[in-house]
């Protein structure tokens, strides 16, 4: 893996120095983390929870001096009316810390950290008992591959995003595993060569008017990035491998229109595959914007394949 950054060594630091000082946060979605920020008292922080987790400003001298220099030698924080922000956040997930951007996640290149996550790293979990070499494409923040890396020998995180990438090193040094690890940036197999005998996505799913990158995915209501993963991935893996695959489904009079999608692509080209439901409704609020007029709900799905 590439030699870490000044910026990235500093994050290296304040997530180890966080992770000393027992630091545990799960990260929810916008919504709820908009409505948790508004309430009273949370104008600004009391704790490192509140700065690294809920992302508000906080006053110099309640932050830890080692951190607080971590923060400023990386050039991590920036400051307005006396108070400083931290630029970036950091989750946890297991026994495993992760860093990705602050909130609110405006940016075209912010890297998502939330509940897809969580529930993509548990079907993880559940389906994978061991593999030679994994590539989680539109890794983000490296989650899905580094939450693997007790059972899978080699991890290639992919992500057209290079901030994405600078986050998923960072990560994977927390992890200890960076010497098992390659970055390949570019979009989907671009860069990613060699054999593979897994293939995980957990891409993104919305229409997005903004075309961020965490958030768009394309084609017919946000489901083209997935389509293409389930196409492309399959062809690149080896006899015997795996494509597991977690994503939104949008649902329009009942049909779901990415099963509909992919299912004869599947069945061209996998030995078995397998569909499920995860969770029935998501994002619900996104069913206020023009473009999901004529959707039902947005559920999250999981796709597992195998090739012969």
């Amino acid at each position: 893996m590439d030699t870490l950054t000044s910026r990235e060594q500093a994050l290296v630091e304040i997530g180890g120095l966080l992770r000393d000082e027992g630091y545990r946060f799960i990260t929810v979605t916008p919504e709820t983390h908009r409505r948790v920020n508004a309430r009273a008292g949370a104008e600004r922080a009391a704790n490192l929870r509140d700065v690294f987790g809920w992302s508000r400003p906080f006053d110099a001298a309640m932050m830890p001096a080692p951190i607080l220099a971590a923060l400023r030698r990386g050039e991590l924080c920036s400051e307005h009316d006396g108070l400083l922000a931290s630029h970036v956040r950091f989750s946890t997930l297991g026994d495993g810390f992760y860093v990705h951007s602050a909130y609110p996640t405006t940016d075209e290149n912010s890297v998502f950290f939330g509940p897809d996550t969580y529930r993509f790293c548990a079907l993880l979990r559940r389906e994978v008992a061991t593999a030679k070499r994994v590539v989680d494409l539109g890794c983000g923040s490296g989650v899905g591959g580094l939450c693997l890396s007790d059972r899978v020998e080699r991890i290639v995180l992919a992500d057209i995003n290079e901030v994405a990438l600078s986050f998923a090193r960072v990560n994977a040094h927390l992890a200890g595993v960076a010497d098992r690890v390659e970055l390949g940036l570019g979009d989907l197999f671009t860069n990613v060569h060699g054999d593979l005998d897994l293939v995980i996505g957990n891409p993104p799913y919305l229409v997005d008017p903004g075309h961020r990158v965490y958030r768009d995915g394309g084609g017919e209501l946000g489901t083209g990035l997935a389509v293409r993963i389930v196409r492309e991935g399959l062809a690149r893996l080896l006899e015997g491998g795996r494509l597991i695959l977690y994503t939104g489904a949008p649902i329009v009079d009942g049909e779901d229109r990415f099963r509909a999608a992919i299912a004869p692509i599947l069945d061209s080209r996998a030995a078995r595959w397998t569909y499920e439901e995860l969770d029935a409704d998501v994002f619900g609020e996104e069913l206020e914007t023009p473009a999901y007029a004529a959707v039902d709900r947005i559920a999250a799905v999981a796709a597992c394949a195998t090739v012969a």
